[in-house]
């Protein structure tokens, strides 16, 4: 039987607009992007091909020139027809078209008896020739993993609980095989346990009811639940000098097929989700898409934000955008560019329908339980002050922590501190929830991430 932990900290922001289990074909998306900013770690990227190129699946397009491991290679073949550099020429992104069908780099194939005997060298050299290797990445501090090191344990959180967050269940269905060839490949790293999260509060989704080799543990509870390091923070906590690796379930999907067909596959399928949406629902396609053709006739109206992932995590795209490479979530929020009267619409008028975690006066949100869904625009309703401490934060984060004491330390540059305060153990989604009911409308991610970079260059 497997543990459960219930988890009674945290907030469930249940937006309108959630896509509906019916998966929808597309023709193709006609452009693909790869953009070196998504990839966690990532220093001085520098392309491998040149505009006119054409290229494979598989093929490489950049490398990292800090960290050779970090290796991006395409999701379809085409031709390279943009290469677009910023200030300093630094690399913004490569844009491929796609050709009709799909060719693909060949790389060995293997039966699921051949991964049982490779080592664990082979399986590296395997992974970062094929890009595959950026989806493994290193706790602490949320970077792509380093190969030399030996994680004490590998984990997999196989639902989500962020708001509009795709059913893992539903994108995942038909894909068991893969999955669990992928589970044997990560097998090989992990001198300790390799760890699957799952929902307690859910069915078990098809693709993880007959998971073999791979320590299942449930969750229940409000969000954060779903996230990694929540769970990781409950079954092995990160201790200085620790390492874990973490991986995102579609992509132990990836490197399963990978080694059993031999070729990179980024095929995916994605949420495209939010209350602007007129028919949200499930897509099926390629890492790296033009997000356009999701979008075109499906919106209530032009005045959106466009997010790839998630409304706490993600980041602001345009129409003619592209889906992150770890992500498979388009969210549509309605733009909150209006001022608010605070007699009229803000805080100081009572509220039947506005989501709150403050059971402030005049705020009544509560008595509509949980199921009542919001619509939320994208409208901080105040601007950055001095840190005021309600004790909220504490009461949304799952976690044995002060993330008040946390962010001051991170503030102070007090490395000694935010050691002892628990740098270690998250990285920007894992207090994103603060950033959402923090009355002082502090940018809580980026101080995470300064405190992270800090460790880093330390």
């Amino acid at each position: 039987m497997s543990k459960i932990v219930r988890l009674k900290k945290g907030f469930d922001i249940n937006l309108a607009g959630k896509a509906e289990k019916t998966l929808d074909k597309l023709d193709r998306t006609e452009t693909f992007a790869i953009i070196p900013s998504n990839y966690p770690g990532l220093q001085r990227p520098k392309p491998s091909i040149e505009e006119g190129d054409t290229v494979k699946a598989g093929s490489e397009l950049f490398f990292d020139k800090k960290n050779a491991h970090i290796r991006a290679t395409s999701p379809v073949s085409g031709e390279v027809v943009e290469i677009k550099r910023g200030d300093k020429r630094k690399l913004e992104y490569i844009k491929i078209l796609a050709d009709k069908e799909i060719q693909f780099k060949s790389f060995k194939e293997n039966s699921v008896s051949d991964i049982t005997n490779l080592d664990q060298e082979d399986i590296k050299k395997q992974l970062i020739e094929s890009g595959l290797w950026v989806n493994l990445i290193q706790r602490p501090f949320g970077i792509i993993a380093n190969p030399e090191d030996q994680p004490k344990a590998i984990f997999i959180s196989g639902f989500d609980t962020h708001p509009l967050a795709a059913d893992i269940g539903f994108t995942l269905k038909g894909q068991e095989k893969y999955f669990q060839a992928g589970i044997s490949v990560l097998n090989k790293f992990a001198s300790g346990t390799a760890h699957l999260g799952l929902s307690a509060d859910s069915e078990v989704p098809s693709v993880f009811s007959q998971i073999k080799d791979i320590q299942v543990t449930k969750f229940s509870g409000p969000h954060p639940a779903g996230n990694v390091g929540v769970q990781i923070h409950h079954l092995d906590p990160i201790n200085k000098g620790d390492v874990v690796w973490t991986i995102r379930p579609i992509a132990v999907v990836w490197i399963g097929r990978f080694f059993l067909e031999g070729k990179v596959d980024l095929r995916q399928t994605i949420a495209l989700a939010g209350s602007e949406v007129k028919n949200p629902r499930y897509f099926e396609t390629i890492a790296g898409a033009s997000v356009n053709k999701f979008l075109q006739g499906n919106l209530e109206n032009e005045h959106v934000r466009i997010i790839s992932g998630n409304p706490l995590t993600g980041q602001r795209i345009n129409q003619d955008g592209y889906l992150g490479y770890y992500d498979n979530l388009i969210s549509v929020l309605p733009e909150g560019d209006n001022y608010k009267f605070f007699l009229t619409e803000g805080w100081f008028s009572p509220q039947f329908n506005r989501l709150s975690a403050h059971r402030a006066l005049l705020l009544f949100s509560f008595l509509n339980g949980k199921k009542k869904e919001y619509k939320l625009d994208t409208n901080m309703n105040g601007e950055e002050r001095a840190f005021v401490q309600t004790g909220i934060f504490e009461k949304v984060v799952p976690m044995d922590l002060l993330p008040v004491y946390l962010l001051k330390a991170i503030m102070a540059e007090d490395y000694d501190e935010m050691e002892a305060l628990g740098i270690y153990e998250v990285i920007e989604e894992d207090l994103a929830l603060c950033e959402f009911v923090d009355v002082s409308k502090m940018d809580v991610q980026q101080i995470v991430r300064d405190g992270i970079n800090l460790m880093l260059e330390a």
